[in-house]
């Protein structure tokens, strides 16, 4: 029996994680094992560049960056077909397998992976657990079916495609301040509130298994090895050549389908749930601008119901539209959570429910409801400093601008705005 090998499926990226996370695309080598990671300086051993307790600056409030919790690595079979090879059909045969199992690139409830935050977590795992991980949004299920394999030896085969599934949780490290056993106050990385699970896979290999074959335990071989009905008259009787069903393959494909059809419905829910309407706002009495620092624009909120809010002048015009209130405030670990009230509309701060999983989706305001896309995380300076850094708590992205300029859209960036203009003046009125 030929020797299994990868093969880099058509269309997909892989992703080559060097020791600092730095994230690339690159074809994998077809090769047995993962493609050594890029020379670079030694970093964290786990592959993480930022670590909880590492000091930051008040330009870093409006950033965040991934925090791995969690990693599992499991064998998993995509591709499978039985198949029957007699004396007279050994040698190279071309054999179409049948979809077993999908795995699709995702980060949190989101599958497109197109922020800057969600491709920093998968190129992390990458690095912690030295493989070439998918960061493209990408799924099993758009592989060619088709194995061409030489068979040297009569017998009962398994025919596969297969990767490693990775899966685990992450957690999203921001800068704010902490006290210190001094008394005294810093501004430290820290594990914040926003976490969520991921999925990758690696690059698929593809091979032909049979019942006796001696294989390592816990790799995508053995894992095909499980799929053929061995020790059955199946395995045991003559039979033509070609395709021979295998029950044990049939019960394995409709448990994940079932498991698959389960997560999407979770999913599913999680981004239409509709928002509960709010009694009454428990408001802070103090107002407030939110400035970018050092500058006179400020955040504006719209009169129109279509418009965002926008980085404007304050003037005799502004009408209360650039005054704001913290409202139902909760703190934990030193992390405020607050609606957004606006004086001159009477709306609260949102990302529209529509476009929440864009990046770059704008902020604007509705009516005040019992909504996660409403409210938002603060991320302060030390006591005596106005600066402050803002995360939506559902989409767990940062607000920031990306130029400055009057009329500038406030928008939501995964990891923030890493030039610094996410950081903002929170200055009483």
């Amino acid at each position: 029996m030929r020797r299994t090998k990868p093969r880099l499926g058509r269309g997909l990226g892989a992703l080559i994680a060097t020791a600092t996370a730095a994230v690339g695309l690159a074809a994998t080598p077809a090769a047995a094992a993962p493609a050594a990671p890029a020379a670079a300086p030694a970093a964290p051993a786990t592959g993480q560049a930022v670590q909880p307790g590492q000091a930051c600056t008040a330009v870093d409030l409006g950033k965040r960056h991934p925090f791995i919790k969690s990693t599992e690595v499991a064998p998993t079979i995509t591709h499978f077909k039985g198949w029957y090879v007699t004396a007279g059909s050994t040698g190279y045969q071309n054999v179409t397998t049948s979809t077993q199992s999908t795995i699709s690139v995702s980060v949190g409830l989101n599958g497109e992976i197109k922020g800057d935050f969600a491709v920093e977590a998968l190129g992390t795992v990458g690095a912690m657990l030295g493989l070439n991980v998918q960061v493209n949004y990408s799924s099993t299920s758009s592989e060619s079916t088709s194995v061409s394999w030489n068979f040297n030896d009569p017998g009962y085969y398994g025919v596969y495609k297969g990767t490693k599934k990775v899966t685990g949780t992450y957690g999203s490290l921001n800068c704010n301040r902490v006290q210190q056993g001094d008394g005294s106050w810093a501004l430290k990385w820290i594990e914040g509130p926003d976490s969520g699970s991921y999925t990758t896979y690696t690059t698929l290999e593809e091979g032909a298994v049979r019942c006796e074959d001696k294989v390592p335990a816990n790799s995508i071989m053995r894992k095909a090895q499980g799929l053929l009905d061995c020790g059955s008259a199946t395995a045991t009787a003559k039979h033509p050549a070609g395709p021979v069903p295998s029950a044990k393959a049939d019960q394995a494909r409709h448990e994940a389908e079932k498991a698959t059809m389960a997560e999407k419905s979770v999913k599913a829910t999680a981004r239409t749930s509709a928002p509960a309407t709010r009694a009454a706002l428990n408001c802070q009495p103090d107002v407030y601008r939110i400035h970018v620092p050092g500058k006179p624009l400020n955040w504006s909120a719209p009169l129109l119901a279509n418009d965002g809010i926008r980085l404007r002048t304050s003037n005799w015009t502004s009408a209360h539209l650039d005054n704001w209130r913290l409202c139902n405030v909760t703190e934990r670990n030193g992390v405020l959570e607050a609606s957004l009230w606006n004086w001159g509309n009477g709306g609260c701060a949102t990302i529209p429910a529509n476009i929440a999983n864009q990046e770059q989706a704008y902020l604007t305001t509705a009516t005040c409801g019992e909504d996660d896309l409403q409210r938002f995380y603060i991320y302060r300076d030390v006591p005596g400093g106005s600066k402050i850094g803002l995360q939506n708590k559902y989409t767990g992205s940062m607000l920031g601008h990306d130029r400055y300029a009057d009329g500038e859209l406030i928008r939501q960036y995964s990891s923030g705005r890493q030039d610094g203009t996410g950081t903002y003046d929170l200055v009483k009125v």
